[in-house]
Parts: C-alpha cells; structure tokens; sequence
C-alpha cells in the first residue's frame, strides 16, 4: 500500500489481497477526517465523532448547514444566517419587507454576539482637524480637515464571542501658528483597522512665505491659502483605497484654503471652491447618511468652502466650524485677518445592522 503526498493511502497493483481490507479501512478513515459527512443534527454527530480532530467537517439535515470543529468547538462554515447581538439596540426599522435592528458605537465598546451569522457593518476612521489662520501682515487662510476611512460591509460573518471595538478620536483644531490641525485617530472593528483624515494646512509667517500643506491620511487636509507666495499643497493619502487628497490653497483673491479630502472624492482648491471632497453615503440606520467627509477651506472674504458628508465649514474670517458627531468628517478651517482657530474633526463610528 502506497500514500500520496498528503497522506491519503491508495492500494498498489502489487499489494497483497490480504492488505485490502487495511488499506479500504484506512481509506474509509481519511475520508471520515476530510470529507463532509451528513449526520440527522448536533446529538446524532457528537455521537458518532466523540473525539474529532481540527479541521474535521460535517453537515446536519435538521438546519442544511456546514460545520468545521475548530479544534475546541463545531462553529458553522456555510448556510449561516443573520447573527445576532446582544446588546441593547440603538433603534430598528422596517424596509422592503425585512426588519433590522443595529447598534451604534460612539466609543470604544464590546459587541456580544450569541449567534454566530452575517452581519452588516459601517466603520469610519475619525476625521482631521481644520488649519488655523494666523497672521501679522495681511490676512490667510487655512485648508479644511479630510475624512477618515470609511467602508460598508454589506455581508459579514462573525463568530459568537466578545469582539472588541474601537473608536478613533477626531483630530483637533489648529490653534497655533504654522501649526496644523491634528490627524484623526484609527477606528477598529472585527479585525478592520481604519485610518484618520490628514489636518488641514495652517499658515506659516506673512507673506510671501511658503504656506503649510495639508497633512496625510486616510483622506489628505487641504492646504493653506496666502496672499502671495507658494499656497500649501493638499495633504496625500495613506493608500489609494483610503480616501482622496486635498485640495491646494488659493494665491491671492480671497486666499481660500483648500477642501479636505473625502472618502469619495477629492477636496477643491482655493481657486476654486474650497469644498471638501464627498463622503460615503449608507442607509444602515435606515436613512442616508454620510460619512468621512472633507472639510471647507477658509476664507478672508467672499464665500468659504463648505463641508461635505458631516463635516466643518470654513470660516470666512471666523474660526472653521466643528465637525458633526460620530461622522469621521473633518473640521473646517478657519480665515481671517486676527487669529482664528480651526474646527475640530469629529471621531469615527462603528454601526453594526443585523436581520430580526
């Protein structure tokens, strides 16, 4: 009797007839290992396997579904349906026919799921804060924050357990000269780590100094803009599948800063509108909403650039506006002839929807 390379036993032309019962014994046996084997449900199987072996896999007719013996326990490995948690929801709703109930964390918590299945998932980095405008000739502005990482995940399977998540705090507003606004900290979830937006450009000393570029993330800030000089570039990203960068500040004019860069689409140059870049839009909750959106340039006049997807204006001569809660969007950055501080990103969030 003869093996192959991974151990399964075959019979040779020149065995002995009196080796074949060992040889179908043990063919038998292996197949029992690597094979899917139907048993009536869970009692009929422990009964028949009262010591399997990792790896080791079966099927039950009572539900039409797969297990694997992970090497402590039978966890399903196809025909799983919706899991479920246990933690108090944080609202449910009725759509086409189906019923979901969700949780929505915006701190770093525990997800207890009782029932292993899929699940939908959004999660979001947290976003960047706004640049600040600082000046002691003529006027500047600064490039809005961008949006963190985000992503839905439409169909995903998680096991029974306590799984951990984590939520990113929104960078910071910049408040000091040639400083500028703080990136976004990561959010984690089910094995998902998603980065921050990069903190929007803030101003160097007057004019015609070189302006601070946006910073790097998951979406890059957008830079500052100046009276003449060299305008701050827009932040890059960390990975081309994070997010878009930011926009370049403006010369002149109105010297508008920069939009942050969103998740979908990159943040306008002061030149042109200073918008921030487009985030991800998700019905998870039952309504649309978006999310990881890039932030408004400031402005010392006219218009300012404006938000997107839950993130801060920029100021037009004022200080950039706050981030909306829980959104991973930037903070707005600021404008002006006097200090003027940058608007705090808001931090990431993690919504996990399950079928009810």
């Amino acid at each position: 009797m003869a093996v192959t390379p991974v151990g399964n036993p075959y019979v040779e032309s020149s065995d002995l007839v009196a080796n074949y019962p060992g040889a179908s014994e043990a063919l038998a046996e292996r197949i029992d290992i690597v094979g899917v084997n139907p048993f009536a449900n869970a009692a009929a199987r422990d009964a028949a396997i009262p010591s399997p072996v990792q790896g080791q896999m079966c099927s039950l007719n009572d539900d039409n579904k797969g297990y694997r013996y992970d090497g402590s326990a039978w966890v399903l490995f196809s025909g799983a349906g919706p899991a479920n948690f246990t933690n108090t929801a944080t609202g449910t709703y009725t759509t086409g026919g189906i019923s979901y109930k969700y949780i929505t964390f915006t701190g770093s918590g525990d997800l207890i799921v009782d029932q292993a299945g899929y699940v939908a998932m959004l999660i979001a980095g947290a976003g960047g804060g706004g640049g600040s405008a600082r000046s002691i000739e003529a006027g500047k502005s600064a490039g809005g924050g961008g949006g963190g990482q985000a992503s839905f995940l439409e169909s995903f399977y998680v096991p029974v357990g306590t799984l951990a998540i984590v939520i990113g705090a929104g960078g910071a507003g910049s408040t000091t000269l040639a400083v500028n606004g703080s990136n976004g900290s990561y959010s984690t979830a089910l094995n998902f780590t998603y980065a921050g937006g990069g903190g929007g450009g803030s101003n160097l000393n007057p004019a015609p100094a070189t302006e601070n570029s946006g910073s790097k993330g998951a979406s890059g800030g957008g830079g500052a803009g100046a009276e003449s000089g060299t305008a701050g570039l827009g932040g890059a990203v960390i990975d081309p599948l994070t997010g878009f960068a930011g926009g370049t500040g403006q010369i002149g004019g109105t010297r508008r800063g920069g939009g942050g860069g969103g998740m979908t689409a990159v943040g306008a140059t002061g030149t042109a509108s200073g918008n921030g870049g487009a985030g991800l839009s998700s019905v998870i909750t039952g309504a649309s909403i978006g999310y990881a959106g890039g932030a408004g340039g400031g402005s010392v006049g006219g218009t300012a650039g404006a938000g997107t997807s839950g993130a801060g204006d920029g100021g037009v001569s004022v200080s950039g506006s706050n981030a909306t809660a829980n959104r991973g969007a930037g903070g707005g950055g600021a404008g002006g002839n006097t200090d003027k501080n940058g608007g705090n990103g808001s931090s990431g969030v993690v919504i996990v929807r399950v079928v009810v």
